[in-house]
């Protein structure tokens, strides 16, 4: 009768391990979940830009028609933003679109006539609300990025976090921050 007591202590520590495994590794793949989800809602906002950068395009050219490298400049940020794989690839896009939409719309600036048609006005009101939705997209990914990340950085989860496969995720950062040290203009 005297091993039955060690013999329930193992048992009884073997299942608080097991459960508390159990537990944890449900709450990583929760986490990583909400983190694929948001990133899936940061590509989302990006492509629905994307597709709103073309009719831009065509309501300056309009009026500017001879500024042709900064619809050239815009095209391109807009194919690199679709063809970015990954946070890291998606912010250095992300760089280059907002450097392209700022010359886009100092362009528009210098013609009174398209600022006030009203559709050139609402492809920008659709554009300031699309990049309000990515800003929100984006602080969503980062908070289950750090939620994610510190869940798996943990000790006694980064023993074993690695072993059953969860790797730490990338930010969605900013990486020129001089882009956005200055507020954007916008101009009615």
């Amino acid at each position: 009768m005297e091993w039955l007591i060690p013999v329930l202590i193992v048992v009884a520590l073997v299942v608080i391990i097991g459960i508390y495994l159990w537990v944890t590794y449900n709450s990583l793949v929760t986490l990583g979940v909400r983190v694929n989800e948001a990133w899936s809602d940061i590509t989302v906002q990006l492509k629905r830009r994307a597709d709103l950068i073309p009719n831009i395009i065509e309501a300056v050219k309009g009026y500017a028609a001879h500024e042709k490298s900064v619809f050239e400049n815009v095209t391109e940020a807009r194919a690199e933003t679709l063809n970015a794989h990954g946070p890291a690839e998606a912010s250095a896009a992300e760089n280059h679109m907002q450097q392209a939409l700022k010359s886009i719309f100092a362009v528009a600036e210098a013609y009174p006539q398209l600022q006030a048609s009203n559709n050139f006005l609402q492809l920008q009101s659709e554009l300031v609300d699309t990049e309000d939705k990515i800003q929100a997209s984006r602080r969503f990914y980062n908070g289950g990025v750090r939620e994610l990340n510190t869940k798996i950085k943990v000790f006694p989860n980064n023993l074993f976090a690695k072993n059953l496969g969860f790797e730490l995720r990338e930010f969605f950062e900013v990486t020129d921050s001089a882009a956005i040290a200055e507020p954007p203009r916008i101009q009615f």
